[in-house]
C-alpha cells in the first residue's frame, strides 16, 4: 500500500526529531521513519562512560530543555536516550520505529519513499539519517593480515572487554582521545594511540556551550562574505572533558605518530619499529549514510549534495539535516539540530503553499 503525505522525515534521531518539531508548528502532515525499534537514535549504541560536552540545558532540541540530573554536570548517552524518548512522545510526533527507508525517486510531482514496511508520495523530503550506520574505515596496508580483534569507535562499549590486553586505538578526534582515555585511565589495558598529527587538545575551559557560538559566528561570517575565523578547528580537535584531562595530565595520552601497515601480530611504523597489539579500534570517523538518495543521482564527485541552506540544490523537494556543518553549524550536535530544522521547515512550507 502506498500512503501520501506532506512530508517524508528520513531519520528518527536528534534531526529527524527536530525536524519533526517544526514540521508540526508549520501544520504540515508527515511521517518520521526511523530504522531503530526504539527512541534515542545514536545515543543508544554510545559506550558506557560517553559524556555530552556541554550540561543539560546547553544539549537540548527546541521546545524542551533538557533535564538535569542532581550532581551531574555533564549527561552520559542514558540521559539523551530518556530525553529524546520523552521528546518523541511529548510532542506526539508520528515516527514509525523499525521502518528503514531503502530509496527515494522522483515520482512526477511526488517523490516516491520506499522503505522497508511499505511505500509513501510525498511532496517533500526531509533527509536526517546521520552518520552512525557509516563507519569509516582506512585502508592502511596488512588490515587484512592482522590476527587479532578489530573494531570501530560503534563497536566500542567499555574498558572491561579489553582487560589484560594491549589496545592499539587510532584517531586523534574527540572518540579517539576519550576512548584512549577510558582504558588507559583503568590501569589493566596497555594503550597504544596513534594519530595522524600531535594531538591539539583545546583550552580546558572549552565545552560545547563555546563550540556552538564558535561554528555559528563562522557560518556568519561567511555568509556576510567575511574572513574565514577558522571555526572550531582553529582552537583544537579534543574538547579536554574529565577523563582526557586526568589521562592527559597522568602522562596516559602520549599519541605515537600515524603506522605505516598493520601485521599479523601488530603494528609497524615507517622507522621499522614494531609493537604487538590484541585489538585495534579504529576512530576514524564516519561517513553520511546518503544510500538512500542514490537514485535522485545528486552527488558529486567528492560524495557531496550540493546544497543551499538545507535544501538540495537540484532537487528543491528534498532537505538534508544533521550531516555536520555543511548542513548547517553545528547541525550534528543535539543544540545545533534545531536552527536548521526550523529553516528547513519553513522553506518546505513556502515551497508547498506555492
Amino acid at each position: 500500500m502506498t500512503r501520501r503525505v506532506d512530508v517524508v522525515v528520513a531519520g528518527g534521531g536528534q534531526a529527524g526529531l527536530a525536524a519533526g518539531y517544526h514540521l508540526r508548528r508549520q501544520g504540515l502532515d508527515f511521517v518520521v521513519l526511523d530504522a531503530a525499534p526504539a527512541p534515542g537514535g545514536a545515543w543508544q549504541h554510545m559506550w558506557d562512560s560517553l559524556r555530552l560536552f556541554s550540561p543539560a540545558a546547553h544539549s537540548s532540541l527546541p521546545g524542551r530543555l533538557m533535564p538535569a540530573r542532581p550532581g551531574e554536570t555533564y549527561p552520559d548517552a542514558g540521559h539523551v536516550v530518556e530525553y529524546l524518548a520523552d521528546y518523541e512522545k511529548r510532542y506526539d510526533l508520528p515516527v514509525q520505529h523499525g521502518t528503514r527507508v531503502e530509496a527515494v525517486r522522483r515520482d512526477g510531482d511526488r517523490l516516491l519513499v520506499e522503505a522497508d514496511a511499505g511505500t509513501w508520495r510525498a511532496r517533500a523530503v526531509v533527509s536526517a539519517t546521520g552518520t552512525w550506520s557509516r563507519p569509516f574505515l582506512p585502508a592502511v596496508p596488512g588490515r587484512a593480515l592482522f590476527s587479532g580483534r578489530q573494531l570501530h569507535t560503534v563497536d566500542y562499549r567499555r574498558p572491561a572487554d579489553f582487560a589484560g590486553q594491549r589496545v592499539l586505538v587510532v584517531g586523534g578526534g574527540n572518540s579517539g582521545a576519550q576512548i584512549a582515555a577510558d582504558l588507559a585511565l583503568t590501569g589493566d589495558v596497555e594503550v597504544i594511540w596513534a594519530t595522524r598529527r600531535p594531538p591539539r587538545f583545546l583550552a580546558d575551559g572549552i565545552d560545547g556551550r563555546v563550540l556552538f557560538d564558535v561554528a555559528t559566528a563562522r557560518r556568519r561570517a561567511l555568509d556576510e562574505g567575511r574572513t574565514d575565523t577558522g571555526g572550531v578547528a582553529a582552537l583544537g580537535d579534543i574538547v579536554a572533558v574529565p577523563p582526557v584531562r586526568a589521562a592527559r595530565d597522568a602522562g596516559l595520552l602520549t599519541a605515537r605518530p600515524m603506522f605505516t601497515r598493520l601485521t599479523a601480530t601488530g603494528v609497524q611504523w615507517a622507522d621499522g619499529s614494531r609493537a604487538d597489539a590484541d585489538a585495534v579500534i579504529w576512530c576514524t570517523g564516519f561517513r553520511p549514510a546518503l544510500a538512500h538518495l542514490a537514485p535522485l543521482g545528486l552527488r558529486g564527485p567528492r560524495g557531496r549534495i550540493a546544497i543551499s541552506g538545507t535544501r538540495a540544490v537540484a532537487e528543491p523537494r528534498l532537505h538534508l539535516l544533521g550531516y555536520g556543518d555543511w548542513t548547517g553549524p553545528a547541525s550534528a550536535t543535539l543544540i545545533g539540530a534545531g536552527r536548521p530544522a526550523r529553516d528547513a521547515a519553513r522553506d518546505i512550507a513556502r515551497l508547498l503553499s506555492g
